[in-house]
């Protein structure tokens, strides 16, 4: 899959439907239509971009890859030498330190009782519902097509299955999987993990 290495100095499409406004710099020539990213967005030194992502208020540390079909919301961050796997969702709120695993698919959610309106019946606008946290330590790695409920803190080194539901905190070192994750075991050895 082809990426964009993208550094500080560069500059980005607003969004593809804008592709041929830029903002204060010219882009690189092997840019392509294919990213929307906002003006707003803070990318790290030697962040590798695939095509079709929708980044806006967000901020990418350095030396991460991000792959295809990801989006990440404003008020996320992402740390450095983290490898974010296509078709994930980062929404607002989240919060990933540095060499963190996530794997194709997943979910982070920001709110434990969304509502589409207000008791009025009106659409609910962001003054209506709060944002709920979650935080991703140092080291961890979350498998494919899991779900991370709001207010979770994974911890350092903590691995999470593929395919499971996190709906409380999973410790640093922990292994779990399942719905909604159960612990299945201690890694034991976790200094090449955490450098």
């Amino acid at each position: 899959m082809q990426t964009e290495q993208i550094s500080r100095r560069q500059t980005l499409p607003l969004c593809s439907s804008y592709h041929n406004h830029f903002l204060e710099r010219p882009p690189l020539s092997s840019m392509n239509p294919y990213l929307c990213i906002a003006p707003d967005v803070k990318l790290g030194r030697d962040v590798k971009l695939s095509k079709y992502i929708n980044l806006y208020g967000c901020e990418v540390g350095d030396e991460s890859k991000i792959g295809a079909f990801v989006e990440i919301q404003k008020n996320a961050s992402v740390g450095k030498r983290c490898k974010i796997s296509s078709h994930t969702f980062i929404c607002e709120g989240v919060t990933i330190e540095d060499n963190v695993f996530i794997g194709h698919g997943v979910t982070f959610i920001n709110d434990s009782y969304p509502r589409a309106t207000t008791a009025q019946g009106l659409l609910q606008t962001e003054a209506d519902w709060k944002v709920e946290r979650t935080v991703v330590k140092k080291g961890a790695s979350i498998g494919s097509g899991s779900t991370i409920l709001a207010n979770i803190s994974i911890g350092e080194n903590a691995i999470v299955g593929a395919g499971s539901v996190v709906t409380r905190d999973v410790a640093p070192n922990a292994i779990v999987a399942g719905n909604p994750a159960k612990i299945l075991r201690y890694i034991e050895r976790t200094a090449e993990v955490s450098k």
